[in-house]
């Protein structure tokens, strides 16, 4: 018998996933070129005595490829698990808009992921970044960071 917890994780990381499809193809579909975002930014290191994790200060941060994550004996490894989920363009050959999409079901990110906005915000590598939600009549909602 599945503990209720696990059979919770795998719904909610499908329907996650299947909202993150959703939100690439409604931005596909009103002009951006979207593609998954696959690095990120790196806030806190392992330090080599203790193994734990230590927080950087905010002007030793830098951006990382991301890693992929080990989910387990014969699951495949998680793949993609940059933040933001997306990164966005539009606009002429030599002007671009080139915006980060991070999708929310529910709309709201960690400390952590607003810590990281501000930090990516501040040092040009998005013009915008935008928060993709459930609307009231099942249509996404992006809102903008600020």
């Amino acid at each position: 018998m599945e503990n209720p917890k696990v059979k919770r994780g795998k719904k909610s990381r499908a329907s996650g996933a299947a909202f993150e499809r959703s939100a690439r193809a409604d931005l596909e579909s009103k002009g951006w070129i979207v593609a998954k975002w696959s690095n990120n930014v790196e806030t806190e290191i392992k330090d080599k005595e203790t193994k734990k994790k230590i927080k950087l200060p905010v002007e030793d941060w830098k951006l990382i490829a991301a890693k992929h994550k080990f989910r387990g004996i014969g699951i495949p490894m998680a793949l993609g698990t940059g933040f933001p989920d997306f990164i966005c363009y539009q606009g002429l050959v030599t002007l671009f808009r080139v915006i980060g999409v991070e999708a929310k079901s529910n709309g709201y990110l960690t400390k952590e992921e607003r810590e990281k906005c501000v930090w990516l915000l501040e040092n040009g590598i998005f013009s915008d970044i935008l928060i993709a939600s459930k609307g009231e009549k099942r249509e996404i909602v992006y809102k903008e960071f600020k």
